[in-house]
C-alpha cells in the first residue's frame, strides 16, 4: 500500500487537498466564462506590439493551455481577412484562472507598408476574431487598421497564453 493511501486510510477528519489536484479539476475554458480585448503596448519599424487579453468574468475558475486562434476580420460582416496569425514558439503550460482573473498572448502585428500593393492587396479591418483553445467559435474584439488581403503574407503572430 502506498504511503498516501495508508495516509488517507488512518486519517479521522476531513482530507483536504490544496493546490496541484485540486487545480487541474478546474474544467476547460469557454466564451462564457472568459472575454477577450486587445491593448497596445508599444511599437516600431513597421511593427505594433500589443496582447490580447482575456479576463475570467465568471464566478468559478477555469483552466486555459495554449494558443487559440487570432486572425483580422473585416467587411463589417465578419469576413477573415488575410492570413490567420502564425505562433511563435515558446513554453505551453495550463493556467487555472479564477473569477476577475486574466492570462495573455502577446501579439507582434507587421504594417501593411513593406509588402508591394500588387502583392499585399490592403483591405482596411475593423478588428480580430480571438479564439480560445478548443473553441470552435471566435470573439471580436475592435481594433482598426489595414491587413492584407493575400492570404500568403502573414502580418499576425503571438504567443500561447501567460499570466500577465
Amino acid at each position: 500500500m502506498t504511503k498516501l493511501l495508508m495516509i488517507l486510510l488512518l486519517s479521522t477528519g476531513p482530507l483536504t487537498v490544496v493546490g496541484g489536484p485540486a487545480q487541474a479539476a478546474a474544467p476547460e475554458c469557454t466564451n462564457a466564462k472568459l472575454v477577450a480585448s486587445y491593448r497596445s503596448t508599444d511599437g516600431g519599424m513597421s511593427h505594433e506590439y500589443g496582447r490580447i487579453v482575456l479576463r475570467n468574468v465568471s464566478d468559478a475558475a477555469c483552466s486555459i493551455r495554449g494558443y487559440g486562434g487570432l486572425s483580422y476580420v473585416g467587411g463589417g460582416d465578419g469576413t477573415q481577412v488575410g492570413a490567420a496569425a502564425t505562433r511563435t514558439a515558446g513554453p505551453v503550460r495550463r493556467i487555472v484562472v479564477r473569477p476577475g482573473q486574466r492570462v495573455v498572448s502577446e501579439v507582434a502585428a507587421t504594417d501593411v507598408a513593406p509588402y508591394p500593393r500588387r502583392r499585399c492587396r490592403p483591405e482596411h479591418v475593423d478588428g480580430f476574431w480571438v479564439y480560445l483553445p478548443d473553441e470552435t467559435r471566435a470573439q471580436f474584439v475592435a481594433h482598426p487598421t489595414t491587413g492584407c488581403r493575400n492570404h500568403r503574407v502573414h502580418l499576425l503572430a503571438h504567443r500561447a497564453y501567460v499570466r500577465p
